[in-house]
């Protein structure tokens, strides 16, 4: 009973402290009263500062860059009607525009607000330079006159050449969800994750066109995290010990949004050098350059990129070697059939992603207790097939025919046989791949034993672990046609 205490207690002991390790904000917990801050940045804000100088600053308006998806935040207890998404989107738009200095963005969202307020000043003035009576005591006409010319007008407001719109066009909850627990003995522990996905559309208008420019398309993930510990025990027959300790850990979606939207003007900045909208300055032409093949190279992996975070490309070479080790059992005329070890090395040609040709020799020993013993030797052609041959892991089929003789003499006692078998494998790296397989060979004849009975012909049945190696030039690749820097 002593032992099973401290067993226990040692348990509590070790699951608490994981937690408190993982929870490094329990250490802090935000209970004093903190300073207001200057806004939070995110990696494509000192992206887009960085840039090189343009050529000129083009002047820009924008009207309009709302929340269109009508997406509320998800509530568990009843309706929630706050949005999903931040309302001030067209804020962090120009932000994101001033940061990047390529852009000279005009007010127009509020331009009634402007125009307004120009008009109350050209009445302010025609009204007191006409009317003052200290600054103005001539009454003449003539002076009244000379007064109104030197009224001072106001410059005229900038117009744009070109015109940005779009919005965040979608919000997308729980499109990945997962978690993990454990209890035992009334302690136990549990996490749980949730993705969001937000999206963001920008073009460029032309003005004296109507043309659109060009538009791109971003999209940011948002991660929802919570750990939680728990303890419920029965210390004493009348006395209860239960204890939860926990955190939760949510991705701001007002940091996402930003993110995303700074994504899409680097994106809009980019694109429009390389169709030659604008241009950078002559002496930076070797830096924009460089972001461009960087960019070209994000292009291709997000063209392979999945929402659940798989790239998927072509990834093994157009050859392959292999070693494997075996256990083989005889399915014959005699009972007390033994598993015994033997190799196997393959060679294999990929005629396209999921189907390759494979030629494989193996050796092995076929027993079975007390009655038969002997080594053999096997030699098969099989067409595999890869069911997910993009990804890092995949289930593969694969079948054949081949000959299995006696080792010692091996031309003399050929005897045909089909097989077919199934396996997994799972990519390492590109050129390295971990498999694990069975495998069924089909005799066409009965007399691999010795012994010619029954009516089934004899067949064995194989277990198979090892490693693929794989190399030559991938023609399907895209990732092999980025051009390095």
């Amino acid at each position: 009973m002593l032992t099973k205490k401290k067993s226990n207690q040692k348990l509590m002991t070790v699951l608490s402290f994981a937690m408190l390790q993982s929870c490094s904000a329990l250490f802090r917990p935000p209970t004093e009263k903190q300073n207001s801050t200057m806004g939070e940045i995110t990696p494509y804000t000192k992206i887009i500062k960085s840039l090189p100088d343009p050529k000129e600053k083009v002047v820009v308006a924008v009207y309009k860059f709302k929340d269109q998806t009508g997406q509320y935040k998800p509530s568990e207890n009843g309706t929630n009607w706050s949005t999903a998404i931040p309302q001030g989107t067209t804020s962090i738009l120009i932000k994101a525009l001033e940061d990047s200095k390529w852009f000279m963005p005009i007010e127009r969202e509020n331009i009634s607000d402007l125009l307004n307020e120009r008009q109350i000043i050209r009445t302010t003035r025609q009204e007191y330079s006409a009317s003052n009576p200290v600054l103005n005591p001539a009454n003449s006409s003539a002076s009244n006159t000379s007064q109104n010319n030197t009224i001072q007008s106001l410059p005229p407001l900038l117009y744009a050449g070109i015109i940005l719109e779009g919005g965040i066009v979608s919000y997308d909850t729980n499109i990945m969800t997962g978690g993990l627990g454990a209890r035992y003995f009334g302690i136990g522990g549990s996490s749980q994750y949730r993705q969001d996905n937000v999206t963001v559309y920008l073009r460029a208008v032309s003005t004296s066109t109507g043309k659109i420019l060009k538009t791109v398309y971003t999209s940011k993930t948002l991660l929802f995290q919570s750990v939680t510990g728990n303890l419920f025990r029965y210390v004493d027959t009348e006395r209860l010990l239960e204890a939860d300790i926990g955190i939760t850990k949510n991705e701001p979606v007002q940091l996402a949004v930003k993110e995303a939207i700074e994504k899409s003007v680097y994106s809009l900045i980019i694109e429009g050098v390389k169709d030659k909208i604008w241009d950078v300055e002559p002496s930076k032409k070797s830096k924009i350059d460089s972001i461009i093949a960087e960019y070209n190279k994000e292009e291709i992996i997000n063209d392979n990129f999945r929402i659940d975070n798989r790239i998927l490309d072509s990834r093994r070479g157009k050859f392959g070697i292999g070693v494997n080790a075996e256990s083989n059992t005889i399915k014959g005329d005699y009972n007390n059939a033994v598993m015994k070890p033997g190799y196997k090395i393959n060679a294999k040609y990929f005629i396209n992603d999921h189907f390759n040709i494979e030629l494989n020799f193996a050796k092995f020993e076929l027993e079975n207790t007390d009655i038969f013993k002997r080594k053999f030797s096997s030699t098969d052609l099989n067409l595999e097939f890869l069911l997910m041959p993009n990804d890092k892991f995949t289930p593969y089929l694969f079948g054949g025919l081949g000959y299995v003789g006696y080792s010692y003499s091996y031309f003399n006692h050929l005897k045909p046989k089909a097989q077919a078998g199934a396996g997994l494998e799972y990519l390492i790296t590109n050129y390295l791949g971990l498999q694990a397989y069975g495998e069924y060979d089909f005799g066409f004849n009965d007399d691999w034993d010795g012994l010619v009975a029954g009516k089934r012909d004899d067949n064995i049945l194989k277990f198979g672990l090892g490693l693929n190696f794989y190399f030559g030039k991938n023609n399907n690749s895209k990732f092999s046609k980025i051009k390095k820097n």
